[in-house]
């Protein structure tokens, strides 16, 4: 009996074309969404051979959008956006706003309406934090403060992005675009769109900031691993379909907001991680059918028209980013870190093509440019990510402004006249202000044992003045951020940063201006301390070993305290 098999098939072509250009990309040193999206173009229609369902491809590719935002929310942490605000803040919102000012201009030379340019510009103007995120752990740099910074900003960016997604619809019809069929004008269909987003949003903190978590926990209790799969799983699509039928926001919005509110869940870890495999596999059928809907033919018939929109993306916005970051005096190292960061595009860029396509805005031509942007920038962007180092070098060898702005005068970047010099003989040289060096921290103050803090984040360094504490901003890898942190007159270094990337130059540095000094290191797992012992960094602490020992000495105390009653 024959029967429909366009949905296993579908699936099948999608994953395996998926995997195998994907191990092509990365054997050629390349992102493997390159490869996805490779392979959407290769079964997709504007190719000859197998074609697999746009349509079904489409709707899996839904999912796969809704398990990316659910990603995006479980790991959105508020403190860590609070924490690099003062730059994260207002750089994406400029860097976004100049981004589709440019995306604009172009768009009106080319002849298209103002709503195609707008959407067109947003487009261009929103990195991939996919993208980010894997070049940030590739270098080992994604818990430094220029890491967080770089997400921080992507997710500034990402937020500004979900709200275009919800305006967009009422803006449509007044744009040129395909009107909302409410009935209503632009600023009723406005407010009625962000009176139902601000519904969602309360219903969503107020209700399942309790309910979602609790649920969780209810689950987990029964201890059956898949029925926890499946109840993250489900909360995540679940919730981001009753939101669209319930309250009209998009499925993005609503499985954002599904991820933050478990987050809230001390299982939000397991969360992640179980529902991880799931959401690589459906990760992968967004960006194949993404793939799908690129026609190659652009490459020839506007070949001008691709290097303009790749400029854009990896010059014009990166270079806006990187003079606003020296603007608000942040070293050149963060400036060009933060550029290379922005110098693609992805996800957000695939789903503001198509709504702009389905609202009537976007000209078909207009999302095979973006697409063409986002392979060839995604491709280029590691190329990027390495040539970081050696323009510093050359900047510094050739620019005095270089030089001035990689030792940035900054008054945060010097003790103040007024710091009590007892404080700064025998003192503790602390750096880092996490959550490691915070508590280090408060447990020297209650000892009454003096200490400089070192800090690359400038606004803690501000708060911690304010609170009478001596800080210094910059990386203390650096020799004036140790010099200023008295250094020489030192007993002890603690590093305490997540940033283990500089934890060698560190120590030398700190050794070459007081050769007595003692260390003392924070290190993440045993081959990475094997490696710092073997390079004679001093003292080596592993969280996980250090929290085994106090168990273990809490457990060995029980038991003797217990003895003499169970001998009685």
């Amino acid at each position: 009996m024959p029967h429909n098999i366009t949905l296993i098939t579908t699936i099948a072509a999608a994953l395996g074309f998926g995997l195998i250009f994907g191990m092509l990309a990365v054997r050629l040193k390349l992102p493997a969404l390159v490869g996805y999206l490779a392979a959407g173009i290769v079964i997709g229609p504007a190719t000859p051979g197998f074609v697999a369902d746009v349509v079904l491809a489409g709707q899996l590719a839904e999912i796969g959008v809704m398990l990316l935002m659910f990603g995006v929310g479980l790991h959105f942490s508020l403190d860590d956006l609070l924490e690099v605000r003062g730059i994260a803040l207002p750089g994406a919102l400029l860097q976004i706003t100049v981004a589709t000012a440019m995306g604009i201009g172009v768009s009106h030379l080319w002849g298209w309406s103002l709503g195609a340019g707008l959407v067109f510009g947003l487009a261009l103007s929103v990195a991939s934090t996919v993208v980010l995120l894997r070049a940030l752990e590739d270098r080992g740099i994604l818990a430094s403060i220029n890491g967080r910074i770089a997400v921080g900003w992507l997710v500034v960016e990402d937020l500004v992005t979900v709200l275009m997604l919800v305006m967009l619809p009422a803006l449509a019809g007044p744009l040129g675009g395909v009107a909302a069929s409410t009935g209503a004008g632009l600023w009723s269909s406005l407010a009625l769109t962000l009176g139902q987003v601000a519904a969602f949003v309360i219903f969503m903190l107020v209700v399942g900031r309790k309910l979602f978590p609790w649920f969780l926990w209810r689950v987990a209790k029964t201890g059956s691993r898949e029925l926890f799969t499946l109840a993250v799983i489900a909360s995540a699509v679940g919730i981001a379909y009753g939101s669209s039928e319930l309250f009209g926001v998009s499925f993005a919005l609503g499985a954002f907001f599904a991820g933050m509110v478990l987050r809230e869940s001390p299982l939000s870890h397991r969360a992640a991680e179980e529902s991880l495999p799931l959401r690589d596999a459906f990760s992968v059928l967004f960006f194949v059918s993404v793939g799908m809907l690129f026609d190659p033919i652009v490459l020839v018939e506007s070949p001008l028209r691709v290097l303009i929109v790749v400029v854009i993306i990896m010059f014009g916005k990166s270079l806006a980013a990187f003079l606003l970051v020296l603007a608000l005096r942040y070293p050149l190292n963060t400036a060009l870190t933060v550029s290379a960061s922005l110098a693609q595009i992805g996800e957000f860029s695939f789903i503001l093509a198509a709504m702009g396509i389905s609202l009537g805005l976007l000209p078909v031509e207009g999302q095979n440019l973006i697409l063409a942007g986002a392979i060839v920038s995604i491709a280029l962007n590691p190329i990027l990510f390495k040539a970081i180092e050696p323009i510093q070098r050359w900047l510094g060898i050739q620019s005095d402004l270089a030089r001035k702005l990689d030792r940035s005068t900054d008054p945060l970047a010097e003790l103040p006249m007024n710091t009590h010099q007892q404080r700064l003989i025998g003192q503790v040289v602390l750096v880092g202000y996490g959550r490691v060096g915070r508590t280090i921290a408060d447990e020297l103050t209650k000892q009454g044992v003096h200490f400089v803090v070192a800090e690359q984040n400038r606004e803690l360094v501000d708060q911690l003045r304010q609170h009478d504490i001596a800080a210094v901003a910059g990386n203390a890898a650096e020799p004036g951020v140790l010099i200023q942190a008295h250094i020489a007159n030192a007993a002890l270094l603690v590093i305490a940063t997540p940033d283990t990337f500089h934890v060698r130059a560190m120590i030398e540095t700190a050794r070459a201006l007081n050769p007595s000094i003692k260390t003392l290191v924070r290190s993440h797992n045993e081959d990475e301390a094997r490696l710092l012992h073997s390079e004679g960094a001093g003292e080596v602490m592993i969280g996980e070993q250090e929290l085994a020992r106090n168990m273990t000495r809490h457990i060995v105390e029980q038991l003797n305290r217990q003895t003499p009653a169970a001998g009685g």
